[in-house]
């Protein structure tokens, strides 16, 4: 089917693309730069925690150090708070060592024995130092005097034994250098965002592509057509349609192949081997048969299939139910044969009107009565036995119209002692498609043959009927006993219909749709025999004639 065009399809609304490609890499991309941006504020917002946690700790460290140098309580206590103290100068040692903001040693009255800026030494601190001062240490983020910092603080305790809280020591990290630690980690983050998001958007581009070509560059609205119309193509046509992808599982079945395959919609998504009996038909849809106008008899349905292979390793099967064109072919086979009959008894008719003809004119009276009534009694009596012993209306005509034909292609057709078949045939015409396809094929083989001869024999055991067709021909080989009954198979010419090969097979496919079998032998003296049976072919037998007329 031919992609609908894609040209004047109106005004797009908030110029959203309409082909699938672009639709399909817009929300890509939107996705990636969303989850991109989302990754990288989940990131920044515990690294900022983590910084500020890392500059208190660190100042905490700093003042716990501080607090343990040797001295720094001692000299609290015996001197004065100054610039030039040795508080002061232990402070700012420490401090220009470890790079703090500021390291400012308190007494308990909060009152500061060193500082960055020396005139501020002799001031009291401007926060609260209580908590140190009662022995508890301190992680904070607070401002001061010299603006925000992280601050860590913790007590100051005599050395000389008692443990005394004398006082307190104070450390500030400068929040400016936690804030450029964060904004400095920026950049690299933003780069490695940036090559994920170039990396997912060129993937996004590339499977975009594979989509383009795959959808042909469709929009949405195409696809949607195009399956609208396909489902109602599939459903519409008299061809039954089935699809199979590359592990030979159904995709889909038309309507007309679920019924010439007895299938239902359930079917799909299943292998062919778990909805369908092993055999031809089988074989012929998986493609382990090749060729054109493949036969198959499915449930009674002679069927024509080609198969078509798929880029992607499947195959579409067309199937054409030919049932009819095969039935009207074998009246065609049928109704040449009764026209040769025909032709012969016309001859032959003619020869006894001529001999008629003389008797008469030699005034041979008596003669001429008795061969009338010897050509009427032959005619008589084969159709007054067939009827005596078949009771079924429909296939004593047939085996009487059989045996006409039969005789003028110089085979002599009888029935076998013993038959007897009552008028209680649940099936009469698939009973009479079984016998005259054996019949046919048993003409064809026995004519020609010295003393050719056909004999049936039907019996009834219970509701079972078995049937037996013997001939006289030159038999089949035993290696040949299980072809024969495969689709296509045959020895003969190809005849006016030009296909062969289906009636075996459906002699096969009706016995088993009754339970039944059929099988071929030698037999004694040459030719074959085919044996069928059919149970449950036979209905019950009234009460009150015992299932006899």
């Amino acid at each position: 089917m031919n992609a609908p065009p894609h040209s004047d399809r109106g005004p797009r609304r908030f110029g959203w693309p309409q082909r699938v490609f672009s639709q399909v890499l817009l929300m890509q991309l939107a996705i990636i730069t969303g989850v991109t941006v989302l990754v990288t504020g989940l990131f920044l917002a515990p690294l900022s925690a983590q910084l500020d946690d890392e500059a208190m700790r660190r100042a905490l460290a700093i003042a716990q150090s501080t607090a343990a140098q040797p001295g720094i309580a001692e000299d609290l206590r015996t001197t004065e708070p100054s610039a030039l103290g040795p508080v002061q100068s232990a402070a700012e040692r420490i401090r220009r060592a470890t790079g703090a903001e500021y390291v400012v040693v308190m007494d308990r009255r909060g009152v500061r024995w060193s500082h960055p800026e020396a005139d501020r030494i002799g001031e009291v601190v401007s926060t609260d130092p209580g908590d140190a001062l009662r022995g508890r240490e301190v992680m904070e983020i607070d401002s001061g005097t010299l603006g925000r910092s992280a601050r860590g603080k913790v007590p100051l305790r005599d050395t000389s034994g008692s443990s005394e809280v004398v006082g307190a020591v104070s450390v500030g990290i400068e929040y400016d250098s936690v804030r450029a630690r964060l904004l400095g980690a920026i950049p690299g983050l933003l780069a490695y965002a940036g090559t994920a998001l170039a990396v997912g958007a060129l993937a996004a581009y590339l499977i975009s592509r594979r989509l383009q070509r795959q959808t042909h560059d469709l929009a949405f609205s195409d696809i949607s057509a195009l399956l609208t119309e396909r489902e109602a193509m599939l459903h519409s046509i008299r061809e039954g349609v089935v699809a199979l992808d590359g592990t030979g599982r159904i995709r889909l079945l038309n309507d007309e192949a679920q019924r010439l395959l007895g299938l239902g919609p359930e079917a799909a998504g299943r292998p062919l081997e778990e909805v369908l009996d092993p055999g031809r038909t089988v074989d012929v849809l998986a493609g382990r048969v090749v060729g054109d106008d493949l036969l198959a008899v499915q449930g009674g349905r002679v069927l024509l299939a080609n198969r078509m292979e798929t880029d992607d390793g499947g195959a579409v099967v067309t199937l054409r139910d030919r049932t009819e064109l095969e039935h009207l072919g074998r009246e065609l086979d049928s109704t040449t044969g009764l026209i040769d009959a025909l032709r012969a008894q016309d001859h032959e008719h003619a020869n006894r009107l001529h001999t008629l003809l003389g008797l008469l004119e030699l005034e041979m009276h008596e003669d001429a009565m008795e061969f009338v009534m010897e050509v009427v009694g032959v005619h008589r009596a084969t159709a007054e036995q067939v009827t005596e012993k078949v009771r079924d209306p429909l296939l004593a005509a047939l085996l009487v119209g059989k045996a006409t034909v039969a005789a003028e292609r110089g085979v002599s057709l009888r029935l076998a002692p013993g038959t007897l078949l009552p008028d209680r045939v649940v099936d009469p015409r698939g009973l009479v498609t079984v016998v005259g396809n054996l019949v046919d094929n048993a003409t064809d083989a026995a004519a020609g043959s010295k003393d050719a001869r056909i004999e049936i024999g039907l019996r009834a055991e219970g509701r079972t009927v078995q049937l037996r067709v013997r001939d006289s021909g030159p038999g089949i080989a035993p290696e040949q006993h299980a072809s024969i009954f495969t689709e296509g198979w045959s020895t003969k010419d190809l005849p006016a219909h030009g296909k062969r090969g289906l009636g075996l097979p459906l002699v096969r496919r009706l016995a088993e749709r009754q339970g039944g079998s059929v099988t071929v032998s030698g037999a004694d003296g040459g030719g074959a025999v085919f044996t069928v049976v059919l149970p449950e072919a036979l209905g019950t037998a009234s009460p009150t004639t015992g299932g006899e007329r």
